[in-house]
């Protein structure tokens, strides 16, 4: 029997590493996003896309930067309407990327974290079967704008202590719950704790950039404490910080050898 399976987010950090993989498999894939003229928080969209979709996973993060917005009610409102597309649909299952450790009481004032927790009601309430993966930060955190500034001469990286994981991981992980290999949540996280500036510090180095990583205070000291580690029931993922470095390293050689040229520190900011 022939699966189709909806990637929502499909042109993120994570989204197109589970595209890779599940047309890896042969797989049919609907890929799901703004760019796609697809919108969660409207709706617009949505159902039409799923159509024939047995499965979607969703590693999108629609959260508005708008300060106006109530941050939880526009994340709930949108996942209603990914619950209810898939109802609409007979969408067979849903899986939803998300961050661990967020119930922690301490980030009760963190809009964005309050607005997963939400997030992740509505879509276990919901009528559609759902597995929920939740991922500590990833590797590719160290150069998210959340926490890192990068500037000419220095870079800016909050003190967070965190235990990440890489994104292609948390890909494979997404990929098993949607073939029904993973039932039920499942927390995973990487090998090794490390604070993020350190973290910056050798994923520059590793690409030959000189600049000098400047510490700064977290916007809340919970961050710094390591609130976000692992907790003790997470499943301990490969790879580690230095054979991550070195697949990334590879892979930038590949690259510049296949267009001529490298690639800078850019690119979109995962979350977590």
């Amino acid at each position: 029997m022939t699966t189709t399976i909806a990637v929502i987010g499909a042109t993120g950090t994570a989204g197109s590493r589970v595209i890779a993989r599940l047309k890896g498999r042969d797989i049919t894939v609907v890929e799901i996003s703004r760019a796609h003229g697809v919108d969660l928080i409207t709706g617009h969209g949505l159902s039409e896309a799923l159509a024939g979709v047995d499965v979607v996973i969703d590693v999108a993060n629609p959260i508005s930067t708008d300060d106006h917005v109530d941050v939880a009610d526009h994340l709930a409102t949108a996942y209603r309407n990914l619950v209810g597309a898939c109802a609409s649909q007979g969408v067979q299952r849903l899986v939803v990327s998300t961050v661990a450790g967020i119930e922690d009481p301490v980030f009760d004032g963190v809009p964005c974290f309050v607005a997963k927790r939400t997030a992740e009601e509505v879509v276990l309430e919901g009528p559609v079967p759902a597995a929920i993966v939740k991922s500590t930060q990833w590797y590719e955190f160290a150069s998210s704008p959340a926490a890192v500034n990068f500037d000419d001469g220095e870079v800016i990286a909050q003190d967070w202590l965190i235990q990440p994981i890489a994104a292609d991981t948390v890909a494979d992980v997404l990929v098993e719950a949607a073939l029904g290999q993973t039932r039920g949540p499942r927390t995973i996280t990487g090998p090794e704790a490390i604070r993020l500036p350190e973290l910056v510090s050798k994923l520059l180095a590793s690409q030959g950039d000189d600049r000098r990583v400047r510490v700064a205070e977290p916007a809340l000291a919970a961050f710094s404490r390591g609130a976000l580690l692992a907790p003790d029931h997470a499943v301990v993922l490969g790879p580690d910080l230095d054979t991550w470095l070195e697949t990334l390293a590879s892979d930038r050689s590949s690259s510049a050898a296949a267009v001529g040229g490298t690639d800078g520190l850019t690119g979109p900011s995962p979350t977590p």
